[in-house]
């Protein structure tokens, strides 16, 4: 299969629509009051077989917003100190941060012959949330990702393995997860986008994607 046969494959796949697995870190559970503390990106491309295949990484330390809260109980949870001097010296704003972010996502887009990216996300309601409200923050208005629809792996773990926690639904999937390095964005979003892979691709071999060509008439010409 020719690259430009798996770009044209991947605008078919889900609609025109680019998946970007997508994790944050956050001070709280509030997307409008507690802040994005990190953010990772990790866009997906097709092989030449096909398969669906984690791209490029890109994460971010993110500086709190002004004014912004950030609960105790959210820095125990992640493991994140913000007074480390290291943290100190990487962390950017929140809207250099996004522009980071949206930037390769857009290129990649264009790149696939997509128009619009769609967030995954391991309960991606979250995610989607605290990105959307930081967007609308720093008054980005050409935000890549689709306004409200999202892949949700927990969901689809649930589905193909019976196991929705991230940790479990890797190794369920023959996935190597450590839980000593989970609850960083960076980490967590490559676990994340292997899973959502290993999902889609198993999916394929299955047949269920190579069914909804052949009845769409999009399979692949010989």
């Amino acid at each position: 299969m020719s690259e430009a046969i798996a770009c044209d494959l991947m605008a078919q796949r889900f609609r025109s629509y680019l998946p970007v697995v997508v994790d944050l870190e956050t001070g709280g559970f509030d997307s409008q009051r507690n802040a994005i503390l990190e953010i990772a990106a990790v866009t997906l491309t097709m092989n030449a077989e096909g398969n669906l295949v984690p791209d490029a990484t890109h994460s971010f330390h993110v500086e709190p917003f002004p004014g912004a809260s950030v609960e105790q109980a959210a820095l125990d949870f992640t493991g994140i100190n913000l007074d480390d001097p290291l943290r100190q010296q990487v962390a950017v704003s929140e809207a250099e941060a996004l522009g980071e972010i949206f930037r390769p996502v857009r290129k990649s887009i264009k790149a696939h012959g997509c128009t619009r990216a769609i967030l995954v996300g391991h309960n991606a309601a979250f995610d989607h949330g605290f990105l959307n409200a930081a967007a609308t923050r720093c008054g980005i208005k050409r935000n890549p990702f689709h306004p409200f629809s999202s892949f949700d792996t927990a969901s689809l773990a649930g589905l193909m393995y019976g196991q929705t926690v991230l940790a479990r639904a890797c190794r369920a999937a023959g996935i190597a997860f450590s839980n000593s390095e989970a609850h960083s964005a960076r980490y967590d979003t490559e676990r994340t986008a292997e899973l959502f892979c290993a999902m889609v691709n198993r999916y394929k071999e299955i047949g269920g994607w190579a069914q909804t060509q052949r009845e769409q008439g999009m399979e692949e010409p010989t």
